[in-house]
């Protein structure tokens, strides 16, 4: 069965997956995660977004394994933006999380579509 993007970033949150109250702020904060990893050639070319619980993660990284490393990466990303630890050392903890998650993820990306900068444009 495929995972709902929206109520697996939820039960990471530590919110119930029927629980509906938070669901605008943080439907609006995965979509800013989805922004930037579209920023960094993860996900589809024209940019992804959700309304609801319905997309799930196979509608937006598809079944490459490799690629499971975006669903933390969302989770991490949002939990910042959403319900920030009150210590500094787990905030820098989670960034170091996701700066490691993002080089790694433009690393897999680059080893499926690289492109080269250097292409002469006639």
């Amino acid at each position: 069965m495929a995972e709902s993007i929206l109520t697996s970033v939820k039960k990471v949150l530590g919110i119930a997956a029927d629980y509906d109250a938070f669901d605008p702020d943080i439907v609006m904060h995965i979509n800013s995660v989805f922004s930037t990893l579209n920023d960094l050639g993860i996900g589809p070319v024209d940019g992804y977004m959700i309304e609801d619980a319905t997309p799930t993660w196979d509608a937006f990284i598809g079944t490459t394994l490799p690629l499971n490393a975006v669903k933390s990466y969302v989770c991490f990303r949002v939990r910042l933006m959403f319900d920030p630890p009150q210590t500094s050392y787990m905030i820098s903890a989670l960034e170091n999380q996701i700066k490691e998650l993002e080089w790694r993820l433009n690393t897999q990306r680059e080893n499926v579509s690289w492109t080269d900068p250097n292409i002469e444009v006639e």
